[in-house]
């Protein structure tokens, strides 16, 4: 008599199961997918920033934190000064008035024509070579070099943005390549950082 009542409940059981398993449920639906549009609406919350991305040698990238760019609400700048600004850049001499050095790069062994208005770093990568760099914007030492004339390098470059090295470093010939753009011919040893 157990065994008969064990398999009858064992067979029950199974039909409640199988009757459950294909009735229509509840009607509730899965909501859709909504996290593109939570990505797109963050992106265009996020500013965008000047230089290129620099593939995968970046950590991090962009603005630092609460930094706004020049010339948009509530910045620090007024559009005059931020204009007075961005033209002392040797970034804005146009090309065919820039005046061109020829700069040595010790460790690549070669000599090219570098023009005042391009920084060591992309004269190096417009070459093909390899040269270390993070930020791009002056704020790290990874992109260090050496100008093996010996001297201040402000004597052979203009730093357009250099918040890391000192006056001790400067004069003692280092430059960060991402920021130095030529004023007189010289000899550069790269990956070089006080």
């Amino acid at each position: 008599m157990v065994e008969a009542f064990g398999v009858g409940l064992g067979v029950a059981f199974t039909l409640v199961v199988v009757v459950l398993h294909f009735s229509k449920g509840t009607g509730r639906t899965v909501p859709e997918d909504i996290s593109q549009q939570v990505l797109d609406r963050r992106a265009e919350t996020v500013p965008e920033t000047d230089f290129p991305e620099p593939m995968n040698r970046s950590i991090g990238g962009g603005a630092p934190a609460g930094a706004i760019a020049g010339g948009e609400a509530g910045s620090e700048l007024e559009e005059g000064e931020a204009e007075a600004e961005e033209d002392e850049s040797p970034s804005a001499i146009p090309d065919d008035e820039a005046e061109t050095y020829e700069i040595t790069y010790e460790k690549e062994g070669e000599t090219i024509d570098v023009p005042e208005n391009q920084t060591l770093l992309e004269a190096g990568e417009d070459q093909g070579w390899d040269l270390p760099y993070a930020c791009r914007q002056g704020q790290c030492i990874s992109c260090g070099g050496h100008v093996a004339d010996g001297g201040n390098s402000e004597d052979y470059l203009i730093h357009d943005g250099n918040e890391m090295l000192g006056d001790e470093e400067l004069s003692e010939g280092y430059t960060l390549t991402c920021v130095a753009y030529p004023t007189s011919d010289l000899t550069l040893q790269t990956g070089e950082s006080p």
